[in-house]
């Protein structure tokens, strides 16, 4: 996906996102602010922690009046700490006022997804391995939150279904099996694909390396069963690891020196980065 359709993608969610806010009016705005006056909000992080989408932060604002200025301090990957001032949005009052909370949801979302990779990539810093996210992400966020792992310091698996081949088990059930599956697949995708495969036994596993998959995802096993599947693929696919991975049990796969880990949890239990705006008033 270039820069271009992710900008265009992102501003058409960012504006849904803004209908669902305000459907008709920010009545409680309007109640207290009936005409324009400049004015100027601080953005401070109020917990340590990796920030990400401060673009997204400040594209809010600029959706809902173009004339709106946001001045950033700090950048996204940066390391950010309790009670820094991270930067300073200036503009109408019932624009700061009726975005903040769509802009903060972003930010706060994305940059716990980033604090949370960041810390679980760290875990495998001196490896080959590389941390994966899946496509476990909230609906209509997965734009904001793969960026996020990447900002992290995490990679992107496929990003949707027409990313590439990956044959999960009911795939296989549906096929008739691992090699059927691998067959049908090579048949039907252009050959500039990989072929990966979901395999639950060291069964599985032989058939896949025997049909040929490209890649071969060791899902839910045992450490010695993963051991053993290593051994019997011998360097003829890479491996990946997969199967409720989380900060908490990774340990016990970075010895393994497989290719790839992924985690469902690097966008499904992040939590949020505590942020918040704060210090509105009117300037000249």
């Amino acid at each position: 996906m270039n820069d271009i359709t992710m900008t265009l993608q992102a501003d058409h969610l960012i504006l849904e996102a803004l209908k669902e806010d305000i459907s008709s009016e920010d009545v409680t705005t309007n109640s207290v602010m009936k005409d324009y006056v400049k004015g100027e909000v601080e953005l401070i992080c109020k917990q340590d922690g990796v920030i990400a989408g401060l673009e997204v932060y400040r594209r809010v604002f600029e959706l809902l009046d173009a004339d709106t200025k946001t001045e950033l301090y700090c950048k996204d990957g940066d390391e950010v700490k309790n009670g820094q001032l991270m930067g300073k949005v200036t503009g109408d009052i019932r624009v700061l006022l009726s975005g903040e909370r769509v802009a903060l949801n972003y930010l706060q979302r994305m940059s716990g997804i980033a604090t949370y990779t960041h810390s679980v990539a760290g875990l495998l810093e001196g490896s080959k391995t590389k941390l994966l996210d899946t496509r476990k992400t909230t609906p209509n966020m997965r734009i904001f939150e793969k960026y996020a792992v990447r900002v992290g310091g995490g990679y992107n698996h496929r990003y949707n279904l027409s990313d590439g081949v990956l044959l999960k088990d009911n795939h296989i059930g549906a096929a008739g099996g691992v090699r059927k599956a691998v067959e049908m697949a090579k048949d039907y995708a252009p050959f500039v694909r990989k072929i990966e495969v979901e395999v639950e036994n060291l069964e599985m596993v032989k058939e896949a390396v025997e049909a040929g998959a490209d890649i071969i995802m060791l899902d839910n096993m045992s450490t010695e069963e993963m051991q053993e599947a290593i051994k019997i693929i011998d360097g003829r696919a890479e491996v990946e690891c997969s199967g409720n991975v989380t900060k908490e049990n990774i340990g016990r796969l970075t010895a393994l020196g497989v290719d790839y880990i992924s985690s469902g949890a690097l966008t499904h239990s992040a939590p949020i980065l505590d942020i918040s705006m704060k210090n509105l008033h009117a300037v000249e």
